[in-house]
């Protein structure tokens, strides 16, 4: 069995989730979202958004994590500020020696959905269908949870295809 940390990055919210993989079964462990003071200062901000996320590494200790890649918008503060919380959440589980991988939001969308223009209600909904009891209270929760299953899927698919070339 191996636990999935997924990470959806953002300077006032960032979700987490975490799984249980055994196979092709997933097991909803924990999910939550880390916020921070939109009245503190950037760097404050980012260190708390490391405590967090490190507290929560120390707690469930996953095996791998991954991370959604940023997206570029019109307004560049913004997208800069997404890309410093991004910063932490690739560092932090690297700081602790996890391996960490990025997907972008197509890709999660379309490994969770099945289509890669889904909408965030249509991601949380199949987020709670894909996990059986979870409770998710904010839709930056789903959104890691749905990081977490799209590694999943990916990981699922490497390793059938290492076991192809190993038969060969």
């Amino acid at each position: 069995m191996t636990r999935l940390l997924g990470i959806d990055p953002g300077l006032r919210f960032t979700g987490w989730g975490l799984l249980d993989v055994d196979g092709n079964r997933l097991r909803h462990v924990a999910d939550g979202v880390i916020a921070t003071d939109s009245a503190d200062s950037v760097p404050a901000r980012l260190k708390a958004l490391y405590d967090q996320l490190a507290a929560v590494l120390e707690l469930h200790r996953p095996d791998e994590a991954a991370v959604e890649e940023t997206y570029v918008n019109v307004n560049g503060a913004a997208t800069l500020k997404l890309g410093y919380a991004r910063g932490v959440a690739l560092l932090t589980p690297a700081l602790f020696g996890i391996t960490v991988a990025e997907y972008g939001a197509k890709s999660v969308k379309m490994a969770v959905v099945g289509t890669g223009g889904a909408d965030k209600a249509q991601v949380a909904m199949m987020v709670r269908r894909l996990l059986p009891g979870a409770t998710i209270k904010r839709a930056d929760a789903a959104d890691a949870l749905a990081v977490a299953i799209c590694h999943a899927h990916h990981r699922a698919s490497a390793n059938r295809v290492a076991m192809g070339r190993r038969m060969a």
